[in-house]
């Protein structure tokens, strides 16, 4: 490939996005709504800013961003704290007025005066008194009683004993605590109602949906919707049309001239030193799968109220807050650790030798991980109970949502990310080709490079950072990762697994992966705007949201555009090469299957799932619903989770005798993982969120978070089924991926030394070297 002009399309969608990420991160600055002091209308201070940080750092150490929302991110077993002090302002609003006037009147109100107190409550609830000399909000008659119902709504939430109330009893109990944090959902719900100075919308766009507030879709969520699905009919036909053009070179094609990677050809490789150093990042890292699916089981009978085993309540040991952490935080960390396993067993055959002291620095890597999950596990647990006293947020937990380890073992976490790049620049740079930056090992290099300068993003912000402002760092963590650098990281191993399976060639491989990166970036950087929707953030990140987010759709729907040539590559590529095209002439079939499931969930999970809620007139109604949870789900376990097990299978065949290699046990796990996700989506999550939507249309976003909808008959049932498709998840799926991991440890092939030749320069082109030594197995 004649790499001359490839860094122009490249250095356009880099230059591009980035300004328009840095534009919106200015624009989130200047437009943040203020913190400001409340005052009531005689003139007294309700709560002033200190205070409303205060219980900003309460919410952070309590944890209870796992439990419930804020702007609609978070937890969905409790409410969103925004919509449902929204709705308490409103309907005390309404109360008090109507009160006010009925003794006035002294006989029952008109439907006309009703009509007026509604559209009272309304207009006050809009208007925007802050004062930006002073820094105070003069609240008015109504508003002032509707700061003192939120506060006793809040108590009676976090210390009381009804439907509404957090389980265990007493999250918080001492009143000046209580005062705090309820002071931070009144701010929560005043920003969600109040307009945004020289907009007709509040700061929030009119989010949540509350039309006793006000709160209603605006114009421009409606018009940017439109907007949205025409920029992906039009992207998507430019797109075909260009990937046609080069139908020839695009996408997966069997390779004809590659040794295909055929049992008896993996039976007689052994694995280098570092190599063979990889497996306990495999073992390990199954084993927090079971960890991560363990800790979900317990947060799901948190919901159903199944948390008492022989008469001891198991809530009280490991709340949700706790549980949900858990289940969050340890799929990052075991998804990470196998994509990090994955990409050092890469280096030594893309180089074709071992930097001295590789091993060692492996092994380092190895241990730091090992460090900062166990700092991660503990930290969570006994954080938000108090134990760590002041250094909660340092050894504990930081309160964020996916950015929840302390700092000190976030700092580590950077640490092993650093070294996890020096590793890979060690492994790769004597394979970077002269004239061409665009090859695999440069890929592999900047990718990596990529993911570790991102992380810095989650130090920028500090506990008693503006809410919005935070929230915009924390997404620069999670969007970046998971919708754009995480997308060419993972293309490019597929890609190196495939050449080394001898399914495609390198020129196909090389051409994929900078499509791939083409596609990613340029609707990923963007795309970030869609987390930004209803968060507070400036209205332009709407328009941008909108036609971005919308187009990341494209590359999913080429990917199941190949899906059937992708699935028939390891029968043609048999025939191509002479073999019998039969399943068992193929080494690698295990791994395979993940590699297809990730092709499946790629285009239904993230792209159905994904689409149906992107466009702002569908995510306005449903953001903070189980439609959220679904998608995520989907798109977690059925791309990432699939991708991860694909990489511990197909690195563990060349690790573990075959002898031992039992491919019937590892296509149950497949179909139970599989399937399971399958019937855990259509039994719970999907259902589940379209009742939570249809509640929202009725009633608003607080009435479909409220306990008596989570508590109600349909989503306890839909819940109860989602055993079903759990049971077999796990039983059938994850206990014998984890059995069969660790019960290998033993059963590893001899490391050989490394053949210390540098290859050739058309071989590094492709980003591979010659293949491994040829050893007969023990």
């Amino acid at each position: 490939m004649n790499s001359k002009h490839l860094w122009i399309p490249i250095l356009l969608v880099m230059v591009f996005g980035a300004t328009g990420v840095l534009w919106m991160g200015a624009r989130t600055y200047q437009g943040a709504p203020p913190i400001p002091t409340y005052v009531s209308a005689e003139g007294k201070t309700l709560a002033d800013r200190e205070e409303i940080l205060d219980g900003q750092l309460l919410f952070q150490q309590k944890a209870l961003m796992q439990y419930g929302t804020m702007f609609g991110d978070g937890g969905a077993r409790g409410p969103d704290f925004t919509a449902r002090a929204l709705h308490v302002m409103a309907t005390s609003m309404r109360d008090f007025y109507r009160d006010q006037a009925s003794r006035q009147k002294k006989a029952p109100l008109s439907v006309d005066e009703e009509a007026a107190i509604q559209a009272r409550v309304q207009r006050e609830l809009k208007q925007n008194n802050y004062d930006p000399k002073t820094g105070e909000v003069r609240l008015s008659e109504g508003q002032s009683h509707a700061f003192e119902a939120v506060q006793k709504d809040t108590q009676a939430m976090l210390n009381g004993d009804g439907l509404e109330s957090i389980q265990p009893k007493g999250l918080l109990s001492d009143p000046g605590d209580l005062h705090k944090i309820a002071s931070f959902f009144f701010w929560g719900g005043w920003v969600c109602s109040v307009r945004r100075p020289g907009e007709s919308a509040s700061y929030t766009h009119n989010w949540p949906y509350d039309p006793q507030a006000g709160n209603t879709p605006g114009t421009a969520i409606l018009l940017w919707s439109v907007i949205g699905a025409m920029a992906l009919i039009l992207g998507l036909g430019i797109t075909l049309m260009i990937y046609g053009r080069f139908q020839k070179t695009a996408g997966w094609h069997a390779s004809n001239k590659e040794e295909v990677a055929t049992p008896e050809r993996i039976q007689g490789t052994k694995p280098t030193p570092t190599q063979r150093a990889t497996f306990k990042f495999f073992a390990v890292a199954a084993s927090l799968f079971l960890v991560q699916v363990l800790a979900g089981i317990w947060t799901i009978h948190d919901f159903v109220g199944f948390t008492t085993l022989f008469g001891l309540d198991l809530q009280k040991l490991i709340p949700l807050t706790i549980s949900r952490s858990w289940h969050i935080q340890v799929s990052i960390l075991w998804i990470a650790t196998c994509w990090i396993g994955a990409s050092i067993f890469c280096l030594p055959r893309i180089a074709g030798k071992e930097p001295s002291h590789q091993l060692t620095l492996v092994n380092t890597l190895f241990w730091m991980l090992v460090v900062v999950v166990a700092g991660t596990l503990f930290g969570s647990l006994l954080g938000p109970k108090g134990f760590l006293g002041d250094y909660w947020r340092m050894l504990g937990n930081q309160g964020w949502e996916f950015v929840e380890l302390g700092k000190l073992f976030q700092g580590l976490l950077f640490l092993a990310l650093v070294l996890w790049v020096v590793i890979v620049f060690r492994g790769v740079r004597s394979a970077f080709p002269k004239g061409n930056h665009f090859s695999l090992p440069h890929w592999l290099f900047y990718t990596t490079l990529a993911i570790a300068a991102l992380f810095l993003s989650s130090f920028v912000a500090g506990p008693r950072t503006n809410f919005v402002i935070a929230d915009f760092w924390r997404w620069m963590v999670i969007h970046m990762w998971a919708e754009c650098f995480f997308e060419v990281f993972t293309t490019v191993i597929v890609a190196y697994f495939l050449v080394v399976m001898g399914l495609v060639s390198k020129k196909t491989a090389r051409f994929t992966v900078y499509l791939a990166v083409i596609l990613f970036w340029g609707t990923g950087f963007l795309g970030i705007a869609h987390n930004f929707y209803w968060n507070a953030k400036p209205s332009e990140t709407l328009a941008l949201g909108s036609v971005f987010s919308t187009m990341q759709v494209i590359p999913l729907i080429l990917l199941s555009y190949e899906a059937w040539r992708f699935r028939r590559m390891p029968m043609e590529a048999l025939k191509k090469n002479g073999d019998k095209p039969k399943l068992q002439n193929f080494g690698l079939s295990e791994a395979f299957l993940f590699l297809i499931a990730v092709n499946f969930w790629n285009f239904f999970g993230a792209g159905v799932f994904g689409f149906i809620i992107n466009l702002p007139i569908v995510n306005y109604y449903e953001h903070g619903t189980y439609l959220t949870v679904n998608h995520g789900h989907a798109a977690l376990m059925g791309v990432y989770g699939n991708l991860s097990i694909a990489g511990i299978l197909f690195c563990s065949r060349y690790l573990i005798r075959t002898k031992y290699w039992n491919p019937n046990l590892l296509r149950v796990s497949f179909w139970s993982l599989n399937i399971g996700l399958m019937l855990m989506v259509l039994l719970d999550t999907l259902p589940a969120g379209l009742a939570q939507l249809v509640t929202v249309l009725d009633s608003g976003m607080w009435a479909a978070r409220s306990q008596e909808f989570i508590q109600g008959a349909t989503f306890q049932t839909l819940t109860l089924l989602r055993m079903v498709g759990g049971a077999l998840f796990t039983l059938g799926g994850v206990l014998p991926l984890v059995w069969f991991m660790n019960s290998n440890w033993t059963h590893l092939k001899q490391a050989a030394p490394w053949a210390e030749t540098s290859p050739e320069t058309e071989e590094v082109l492709g980003g591979l070297a010659p293949t491994p030594l040829q050893h007969p197995e023990d």
